[in-house]
């Protein structure tokens, strides 16, 4: 009896095998497409809008109801009052942006296509790296535009008033990139929670509670340690990026608190980072 033995293919088995990589470019395209085209993104970034410039008139109307002589301020307190109408409305912005910023991740995982994006980017680092990107950016832009915005409704307000300031004025410009700044590092602080909770409510609840509670609670605990504390919290230390506190005994320098945000949002990160790369999707 002859055994007969199948034989390979040796052209086949010449074969590279096929490998496919997507650029980082490519991958930062992507979370823009997705950033865009999620609802949430724009009715957030228009109520960002929207609250910069009314809240903006809102306070600009209610500083003239008072009856203060307001052209009666220096120049520079002219500038200062400006300002304070221009970035009010970050305030409130900032818990836009914090929702936008948890649901960004947490929408992927409600509706399982997390395990798309990161099948598409294995390494997933540079999907989580991308998606900051993206997040950090629209976000800046949106808000220095809507603070910038709320700069001439303010003016507007003021102009027959006599007090007047200039936008290109160092004192007046940086205050206002400062609120945009401000928003877009909670917009990357709410990224990373909502990365590492994996939960849109937990999310939500965590970066708000950082946001309002927890300097509320912090105030009413009578320990001189907590007023050694007070500085470090996120919002306080992120207020002082549009907010004059050099009258403050105790004012912390510009870049010491840009640092401590840098921190917050870093550690936020970090953790995110972390935990994405070492548990299933």
């Amino acid at each position: 009896m002859t055994t007969i033995t199948p034989t390979t293919s040796h052209s086949a088995q010449r074969l590279p095998a096929r490998t496919t990589s997507l650029s980082f470019g490519g991958v930062l395209r992507s979370e823009w497409i997705k950033l865009r085209s999620l609802r949430s993104t724009v009715w957030s970034y228009l109520i960002l809008v929207v609250l910069a410039l009314g809240m903006a008139l809102v306070m600009s109307l209610s500083y003239l109801s008072g009856g203060t002589d307001a052209a009666g301020l220096s120049k520079e307190a002219q500038a200062d009052l400006i300002v304070q109408g221009s970035t009010f409305g970050a305030y409130i912005g900032q818990l836009v942006v914090a929702v936008l910023g948890v649901l960004v991740i947490t929408g992927e995982y409600s509706t399982g296509m997390i395990r798309s994006t990161l099948g598409a980017v294995p390494t997933r680092l540079p999907a989580l790296a991308a998606k900051a990107v993206a997040l950090f950016a629209v976000t800046f832009v949106v808000g220095a535009v809507s603070t910038v915005g709320a700069f001439f409704v303010t003016s507007a307000v003021f102009s027959d008033t006599g007090v007047t300031a200039n936008l290109l004025d160092p004192d007046v410009i940086l205050p206002l990139l400062g609120a945009g700044l401000y928003l877009a590092l909670v917009a990357l602080f709410a990224l990373g929670v909502g990365t590492i909770l994996r939960s849109s409510a937990g999310g939500i609840a965590t970066v708000v509670g950082v946001l309002l509670v927890l300097p509320l609670v912090l105030q009413m605990i009578p320990a001189e340690w907590v007023q050694d504390v007070l500085p470090y919290v996120l919002p306080n230390a992120g207020y002082s990026l549009f907010a004059d506190t050099s009258a403050a005994a105790d004012a912390v320098p510009f870049w010491e608190n840009l640092l401590i945000v840098l921190g917050w949002v870093g550690a936020s990160v970090a953790g995110a980072a972390m935990l994405l790369v070492k548990r299933d999707a």
